[in-house]
């Protein structure tokens, strides 16, 4: 997966274009591709017309009660360690938290996923999370699943992005990302925000 992300780390736009080269590696870029090499690549993700992204570009909204600036640091250990064991960017780690939590490990969304990365019961379940609310257990789970995720969509960046906030089976039945503006909002967000921690690096 990681050969997968080796893309340009510039500001991204909401639509994402990819091609699978000659040695199978997937490229992906939110830049629109110019030249006579445009062709191979392939759109996967459109742009949402202006009124449908307004407000906040995740699906559901999930108010953070921890406001300290530290909150963004507090964790680095664990995603150091859960990057290294599942091989797993930790610009992603850090985007899929950012969206889903805001760094707040006690936020509990409607539909009653838990902790840092959002984990609903039935996946903290499969990933062998006892609590979702510790910091490290959840990091540790949420990666693990990416990983899955990851493997089961030959490193696909896009589609692990929005198998995780939908699950893959809808994935697997849209051949891509599901046609669901809360869905295509949460990728553009994930995309949004690794693209921007793959700068500071």
């Amino acid at each position: 997966m990681a050969a997968a992300l080796a893309v340009a780390a510039s500001p991204a736009a909401a639509d994402v274009w990819t091609y699978t080269d000659a040695d199978g590696v997937v490229h992906f870029t939110n830049v629109r591709p110019r030249g006579k090499d445009r062709r191979k690549w392939k759109r996967v993700l459109r742009e949402a017309p202006r009124r449908a992204r307004a407000g906040r570009p995740t699906g559901d909204v999930v108010p953070a009660r921890d406001r300290s600036p530290e909150r963004r640091t507090r964790y680095d250990d664990y995603i150091r360690e859960a990057a290294a064991l599942y091989h797993i960017p930790e610009a992603l780690i850090r985007a899929v938290i950012e969206t889903e939590s805001d760094y707040d490990p006690r936020v509990v969304s409607s539909a009653g996923a838990r902790g840092l990365m959002q984990l609903m019961p039935a996946a903290a379940a499969d990933m062998r999370v006892d609590d979702a609310h510790d910091p490290r257990t959840n990091i540790l789970g949420g990666v693990r699943y990416l990983r899955v995720l990851a493997n089961r969509f030959d490193g696909d960046l896009v589609r692990t992005i929005a198998a995780y906030h939908s699950g893959p089976t809808k994935v697997e039945r849209y051949g891509g990302v599901p046609p669901f503006p809360r869905v295509r909002r949460y990728v553009r967000a994930v995309l949004d925000r690794y693209y921007r921690y793959r700068g500071l690096r």
